[in-house]
């Protein structure tokens, strides 16, 4: 059953393709609950006053820039080639891509185009267009439809894509010459739903639970026990986001010392507290930060 949809509702676009079952995962995680399928693109969503649809990522762009959407998922590389004016909620950091220029090293002189005619094929025609001026190349642009990589060297002499690990370029004998851009999934708004100050509201309460499972996923727990002697040396050793929370121990016997340590120091710091005296250390996995 559609929804119903009432004037302050707002309208959220969840994106279609390689980009769905991350951002599902990342939205259940932040205790969002939706009834997703394949088939269904009127899914159901838990969050109060929204109502969800599936499109495609460039849909979601071109939709959010003439307010047709009101917030939704989408690749920043979409949202500089629809030169769509949005507000960029925050960056996931999912998905990330390069978007490059590649062509057959064969093709290369001194790893640069030849100062001749060429095709360039992209489906990113504005940004390869704009490339192609900075360049200065005498290029005629050929747009694509999906697979550009195989266009060389038969049907163009060079590509303008996105690519994530650079093993299909590779695949298809093709050599990174330029980088326009990188990209990555990030929440967006229009700008006629942030000036609703009710749909403001509520993009901002979604955007807040989003930025508090990216947190949490940078992030462990890590709870320590301490002598009063050896306290100042384990804080110190402990990188926190504030201060750390420290609590008496039964007894008077010393203090319970809690963190939210970046995973990325985790390796560094587990053998730093324990050299300052800390013990029984426990490591645990947040959920959600909220800052």
């Amino acid at each position: 059953m559609t929804p119903l949809v009432t004037a302050n509702m707002v309208r959220f676009a969840l994106p279609k393709g390689r980009m769905q079952n991350d951002v599902l995962r990342l939205l259940r995680e932040a205790g969002i609950g939706m009834s997703a399928t394949a088939r269904n693109y009127r899914p159901s969503i838990s969050l109060d006053g929204f109502e969800l649809k599936v499109l495609k990522p460039r849909a979601i762009v071109e939709m959010l820039d003439v307010g047709a959407r009101d917030c939704g998922f989408a690749g920043a590389d979409w949202v500089v080639e629809a030169g769509a004016d949005l507000v960029e909620l925050l960056d996931t950091g999912l998905n990330p891509v390069r978007l490059i220029a590649a062509a057959p090293e064969s093709l290369l002189v001194d790893g640069e185009l030849p100062a001749r005619p060429l095709v360039i094929a992209s489906e990113y025609t504005e940004l390869t267009r704009r490339w192609i001026e900075r360049q200065g190349l005498d290029a005629t642009l050929l747009k694509s439809y999906g697979a550009t990589e195989v266009l060389p060297p038969e049907d163009a002499d060079c590509v303008v894509d996105n690519t994530a690990t650079g093993s299909t370029l590779k695949a298809n004998n093709l050599t990174i010459i330029d980088e326009l851009m990188t990209s990555s999934t990030r929440l967006y708004a229009s700008r006629k739903a942030m000036e609703n100050p009710q749909k403001r509201v509520r993009i901002d309460r979604l955007t807040l639970l989003v930025r508090a499972v990216l947190e949490a996923r940078t992030r462990v727990m890590v709870e320590v026990n301490v002598s009063s002697d050896c306290l100042d040396a384990v804080v110190e050793a402990l990188p926190c986001m504030r201060e750390p929370t420290v609590s008496a121990l039964r007894s008077d016997s010393g203090f319970a010392v809690k963190a939210a340590v970046p995973r990325a120091d985790l390796t560094r710091v587990i053998p730093a507290v324990r050299r300052s005296g800390g013990t029984d250390i426990v490591v645990t996995t947040p959920e959600l930060i909220v800052p």
